[in-house]
């Protein structure tokens, strides 16, 4: 942890943005628990829960080839500020949303809302590699991860026991006022440009990105490697738990606090236990450990309280597995394709959540019990695991 407090008090840019992180990753987690206890409440089925977790990731898939030459044509600064914009006024319309009529405009916010974030996220990622050296840049990626599951540790938390008794609305005006204050921190901070293809063509600049991927296959396999984490995409999962099975026990909103707190906390262990141990060599062993523990949750989910071992042990290992693969993507690519291949990374990424959203949902209105999908998505990672093996080999 202090080689941590170290960079950030050395490097004030990247102090100042990862505050902004922590801020708008917190007030996110609000309204994206609000999202889904509000469509509980609601009565809306298992496929509007599979579609609202999805389009949490679909805008990436969609937006990636745009993006990404976004990133690379249009000042940095100034493309940041617009996203977060954005973000501020999709809060606010999820506010009017107060029945199931109003499913399409819901979700419909939602893809916007993620699309800018997913932009914002790619952007700043992007941005890091221009002000950090390597072993910075390590760090940085771990810090992020590290801010990610604090924020999702403390958002879901605090935001399981907020809605419980202030409701949904409420949520979302908590996150509204959030990104402001992000906003508003952002406007004071000053950050490199990333434009490195101003005049250039938007569909050339696309296709030399792809063409660019193809020349090096090593990038492609990384971004293989890292969209496993999109495996972990657990949302309409936990929110089945807590509707269908556990539903006795506490209201859906605290259920869902819980469980994700839960995992959320591990992620942090994680990522400090593990920074220093995370290497070509141990990562196999990683993913083979990640993929044994989902199955034990998957096991354990029979009992409520006993399903939290499972749970912690599943989210020691998702962050590290993340920073890590992410880390070597930004290693093996040039500058001027930062942007367009970290909005391609995303693109399959977010892909993989996806499909991971609507299978989960998918799969259990087929009649598939909830413990079984859980002990398959383990056992993708250990297949994931002996494909790290493979690619060792090329």
């Amino acid at each position: 942890m202090r080689k941590y407090i170290i960079l950030l008090t050395q490097n004030k840019t990247l102090l100042r943005l990862s505050f902004i992180q922590l801020l708008c990753y917190f007030g996110a987690w609000f309204s994206h628990m609000g999202i889904f206890t509000l469509l509980i409440n609601l009565g809306a089925p298992a496929w509007a829960l599979s579609t609202a977790a999805a389009f949490t990731f679909l805008p990436s898939m969609v937006l990636a080839p745009f993006s990404g030459v976004l990133i690379d044509m249009v000042p940095t600064k100034k493309l940041m500020l617009t996203l977060t914009l954005i973000e501020i006024v999709t809060v606010l319309g999820l506010i009017f949303i107060t029945s199931l009529s109003g499913l399409w405009i819901l979700l419909a916010l939602v893809f916007i809302r993620m699309g800018a974030g997913s932009i914002y996220f790619q952007t700043e990622m992007s941005l890091l590699p221009k002000f950090l050296g390597d072993e910075d840049l390590k760090m940085a990626n771990e810090i992020h991860s590290i801010i990610w599951s604090v924020s999702y540790a403390l958002g879901m938390a605090i935001a399981g026991f907020y809605i419980h008794y202030f409701g949904t609305t409420s949520a979302f005006v908590v996150d509204m006022v959030i990104y402001l204050i992000g906003f508003w921190l952002l406007v004071g901070l000053r950050i490199p440009t990333l434009i490195t293809h101003a005049h250039t063509k938007v569909f050339e600049m696309i296709g030399s990105g792809f063409l660019y991927l193809r020349k090096n296959p090593k990038i492609m396999h990384l971004i293989l490697l890292h969209a496993s984490v999109g495996l972990t995409a657990y949302d309409v999962l936990v929110a089945l738990l807590a509707d269908y099975q556990y539903k006795s026990l506490l209201s859906v909103s605290l259920i869902i606090g819980f469980i994700n707190a839960a995992r959320a906390i591990s992620l942090v262990f994680g990522q400090l236990f593990l920074s220093s141990k995370i290497n070509p060599k141990t990562l196999f062993t990683i993913f083979i450990v990640q993929g044994l523990s989902i199955m034990l949750w998957g096991i354990l989910q029979f009992d409520f309280y006993l399903s939290f071992i499972g749970i912690f042990l599943c989210g020691l290992f998702a962050t590290t597995i993340w920073s890590y693969t992410y880390t070597l993507i930004q290693y093996a690519t040039d500058e001027s394709y930062y942007g367009r291949v970290l909005a391609y990374n995303d693109m399959v990424f977010m892909g993989v959540g996806t499909l991971t959203s609507f299978a989960i949902g998918a799969l259990f209105e087929w009649g598939m019990a909830l413990w079984m999908i859980t002990c398959l998505l383990g056992g993708l990672f250990i297949l994931v695991g002996f494909y790290w093996k493979w690619v060792q080999r090329l």
